[in-house]
């Protein structure tokens, strides 16, 4: 199935018709002629939807945006930088970089909170035709360890709390150190102050950039307890972009189409045109923020507006300061926002979209988005970083005559249902089974591990690890996981990377992870743990003892010590459904 085939019933529908009009758009847009048109290309060996006129790489979005001159772009608390004041440190930053042998094909790592240096950081690095590493701001020294080690970077760019933690390890001599808002300078290493002293060079140099060079290196928690580096490239970048401007074109013109066919009503009231302002309030180093939030931003000349931290009351602050017309986090900030006792008080009327992913959104909260934004509507994004961001999309009418759904395959994607031994499943619309997709936004693979990029990607297809239905429209609904991982407030915690961390305790015989609800974050981390004879071992103490080697939102938030073994079945696993049953009763 490709993303404009579905089962059609019309005759099975509710929805005034407005289904009928999406697909109609979607076969315009998608059609030979079209700016947004589609067609087949073999890519890796598989053949592989793509955009005919997408530009090449991103660097081409960067060279865009340097029309927007003087225009706000990016937003950090009470600082303030223009498209042509951050053009010009992304210049000096890539005379500093190549003066210090950073090339084409190196890598850079980036390892900071939502600073504007990390944006000038990203915009230099694949304007080099190098590509970004995307450190998780929350590892410890260890986790940091590994990913410098897997991914080999030429430079480092990090703010004080990552330079601490990087002092930790064994100095690379060979790793050229950039320090972000610290004193903390390595020997050898240079300060961003220091970088942007410098003159401007007043030209970016020309490079050859071929669109599947790695745009990024994004770690991935692991199931086998180490993380993985997708490999993400300007042609997976850039056509996530394309898709984004697809789907939101398309659901605007399903809309005019059923107005003029007297479908639905014209709106009332239609609110003043405002300019695009998008708030960030996850991180950069993830798909959400980077690919789905500050790339779209940057190419249509936006405002990008950033958070050092979450902070509801904060953002409410910064929506009616900065006039933000996007917001989009994991689902939890949302609802975050709704129940904030200042939600009534600020003036929310420039926000015209409101939702995110990383997490379903569940059908209560797509209700109260829509009750709630006077100017907008709920929207939502369902993806991985292994697509380089959006999978589906859904939003405005869609989404409120189907909150149980993430929405219909993006232009560049086809679509299959498979077994747990990957076998086909006829499609149908009571066919359950693992979503597997294929197109160019699917990852080139994960980085020095050809044998989980061969377990993941066969023949194109990747295999999402969710389990999923499609309804007679080509909406999809997502029903659980095939991979045994929580989803903590949008983080992806992979359960056994957390038993590893457990098992190198000497007082633990057995150790179980699983996820549990919470009303906030969507799912918690909990533990089952059985210790070994004779030895004991308090919550307390195996928190303090996994900290040391995992990321704090890794670390279970309840852990139950039991005397008995843990539940398996008749292949030896431990049944999870069962102790989650006996432990919380679901």
């Amino acid at each position: 199935m490709d993303s404009s085939d579905c089962w059609l019933n019309p005759e099975s529908r509710n929805d005034g018709g407005m289904i009928e009009h999406y697909l109609a758009a979607r076969r315009e847009l998608e059609a030979e002629g079209s700016p947004l048109a589609v067609m087949t290309i073999e890519l890796r060996g598989a053949p592989t939807r793509v955009f005919a006129a997408a530009p090449p790489h991103m660097r081409f979005f960067w060279e865009l945006a340097a029309a927007h001159g003087d225009n706000d772009y990016l937003v950090y608390e009470d600082e303030r930088y223009t498209y042509a004041e951050v053009h010009a440190q992304v210049r000096k930053l890539v005379a500093h970089l190549s003066a210090n042998g950073v090339k084409r094909h190196d890598r850079v790592a980036l390892a900071m909170r939502n600073y504007p240096e990390w944006v000038v950081g990203y915009w230099a690095v694949v304007s080099m035709g190098a590509a970004v590493v995307g450190m998780n701001a929350w590892w410890t020294a260890p986790e940091m360890e590994y990913a410098l080690n897997d991914s080999v970077p030429t430079a480092f760019i990090g703010d004080d709390e990552r330079l601490e933690r990087l002092a930790q390890l064994d100095p690379r001599p060979d790793m050229h150190v950039i320090a972000v808002r610290s004193d903390r300078v390595p020997a050898g290493g240079t300060s961003w102050q220091q970088v942007m002293a410098t003159d401007d060079p007043g030209a970016l140099p020309a490079v050859d950039i071929d669109p599947d060079d790695d745009a990024t290196i994004f770690y991935t928690s692991g199931t086998t307890g180490f993380p993985k580096g997708a490999q993400l490239t300007n042609r997976g970048s850039v056509t996530n972009v394309l898709n984004l401007v697809a789907m939101t074109t398309a659901m605007t013109m399903a809309e005019q189409k059923a107005i003029a066919a007297g479908d639905v009503e014209p709106p009332k009231e239609v609110p003043a045109a405002l300019p695009p302002v998008f708030m960030a309030p996850t991180p950069l180093f993830h798909v959400t923020a980077c690919n789905c939030l500050l790339h779209p931003a940057t190419a249509s000349g936006a405002k990008f507006v950033l958070m050092y931290k979450w902070d509801p009351g904060r953002a409410l602050e910064l929506i009616e300061r900065e006039r933000v017309t996007n917001f989009s986090g994991v689902p939890t900030m949302s609802r975050e926002l709704l129940l904030h006792p200042d939600w009534a008080t600020r003036d929310t009327s420039s926000l015209q979209g409101m939702g995110g992913g990383g997490a379903a959104l569940q059908p209560d909260l797509v209700h109260k988005i829509a009750g709630a934004l006077k100017n907008g509507a709920p929207s939502t994004g369902y993806g991985m970083t292994e697509t380089h961001g959006i999978i589906t999309a859904n939003g405005a009418r869609f989404f409120i005559a189907k909150p149980e759904s993430c929405g219909p395959l993006v232009p560049t994607l086809e679509g299959k249902l498979v077994d747990e031994d990957g076998n086909d499943l006829p499609p149908g619309p009571d066919t359950v089974g693992v979503l597997c997709v294929r197109g160019g936004v699917t990852i080139k693979g994960y980085l020095n591990r050809p044998e989980a990029t061969a377990e993941t990607i066969k023949d194109g297809w990747l295999n999402t690890g969710d389990i999923a239905r499609i309804d007679v429209d080509g909406f999809i609904y997502l029903v659980d996981r095939a991979k045994d991982m929580v989803i903590r407030g949008g983080e992806n915690v992979y359960c056994s990377e957390v038993e590893t961390a457990i098992y190198h305790h000497d007082a633990v015989a057995e150790a179980a992870v699983f996820g549990i609800p919470d009303e906030r974050l969507g799912e918690e981390v909990a533990a089952a743990v059985v210790l070994q004879p004779g030895k004991t071992v308090g919550e307390d103490e195996l928190r303090k003892f996994l900290a040391k080697s995992i990321a704090k939102h890794k670390i279970p938030s309840r852990i139950w010590f039991r005397t008995e073994p843990l539940p398996r079945n008749a292949n030896g696993k431990f049944v999870k459904r069962d102790l989650r049953k006996e432990l919380i009763g679901e």
